[in-house]
């Protein structure tokens, strides 16, 4: 089956409450589906508007988001600074996925806090940027936000999917304030680079015509082409850093390094605390710290213990 017959053929509308999300949205019936009429039923029009309002913060937070993007942007223009942003766009998930994943996940459509809590991608913004070391500095740009939370970081650039996908998946949580008041809202964030974005445009498209049953002898040059996509990555970063030099903002940064502030701020810091003031005490009393390393004592943090391993082997 082609795109075009699987696009000509009409859309399955399994119940009532289905045909509200696609109602609420503005799309309507699409390719002769039958339109309910929503204006004889009250609990329909309850519901309707109800669902109006759920997806509103979604629509919002992918505009304040990308706004954040376009501020940036410009920012750099006006600046004379390097621009990390190749291009970015957002979408809201569409309704039959949203219907289609809460049954997958057992959630009542009607629960629509559980729905809030358990889809966490209806809101989406992508974000393409030409090297491995803007993806994490678009990262860094976007968590500094005082009104930006992470809640969730998957890097598959540091650990690539089975199937090669590489991409920086980040759900962000940020407040959007509507007549009522604030209304705290996710969107996933996906960071990726030219080639990784190239990659996945393909392999969305094979896994459409296929219907998920992707021969073997594609996902295996779907494999290869990522292996090639990467090494492409590497060695445009590798020229990236000779042209402008190695300075902070062209390093490349790695995942361990790059998202440890967001994700392990407060566990880092209660590690580190300690240690700082032991080694300060120790300092002031005229301690050499290479004697305290020789011997650590059975309470030394096993940071402090590390770091002088290392130190006595340096």
């Amino acid at each position: 089956m082609t795109d075009e017959d699987r696009d000509s053929e009409p859309r399955a509308l399994p119940d009532p409450l289905l045909h509200a999300w696609i109602d609420a949205t503005g799309e309507g019936p699409q390719n002769g589906a039958s339109q309910p009429d929503l204006t004889l039923v009250g609990e329909q029009l309850q519901l309707r508007d109800e669902l109006k309002r759920f997806l509103m913060p979604y629509k919002f937070a992918i505009d304040e988001i990308m706004t954040k993007l376009q501020i940036l942007q410009e920012e750099f223009t006006h600046t004379g600074e390097y621009n990390p942003i190749e291009h970015f766009s957002g979408r809201l998930k569409d309704p039959e996925s949203i219907v289609e994943k809460t049954r997958r996940r057992g959630v009542q459509l009607h629960d629509l806090a559980s729905v809030r809590e358990t889809i966490t991608d209806i809101a989406g913004v992508r974000i393409v940027c030409s090297f491995i070391s803007d993806v994490y500095r678009v990262f860094e740009l976007l968590t500094a936000q005082r009104d930006v939370r992470v809640h969730t970081v998957k890097d598959y650039i540091a650990k690539p999917k089975k199937n090669g996908y590489r991409s920086l998946h980040v759900i962000l949580e940020l407040p959007v304030f509507l007549s009522n008041g604030p209304v705290d809202t996710l969107v996933e964030v996906q960071i990726r680079t030219i080639a990784m974005d190239f990659w996945a445009s393909l392999e969305h498209k094979i896994y459409y015509k296929y219907d998920r049953e992707v021969p073997a002898r594609l996902l295996e040059g779907l494999r290869d082409a990522a292996e090639q996509a990467g090494q492409l990555d590497a060695s445009m970063e590798w020229l990236h850093i000779a042209i402008r030099g190695g300075d902070r903002d062209t390093t490349v940064r790695r995942s361990a390094d790059a998202l440890l502030a967001a994700e392990q701020r407060e566990m880092v810091m209660k590690v580190l605390e300690p240690v700082a003031s032991e080694t300060a005490a120790e300092s002031s009393d005229g301690e050499r710290l290479e004697e305290t390393v020789a011997e650590p004592s059975a309470s030394t943090s096993p940071v402090r213990a590390g770091a002088g391993e290392r130190s006595a082997q340096l």
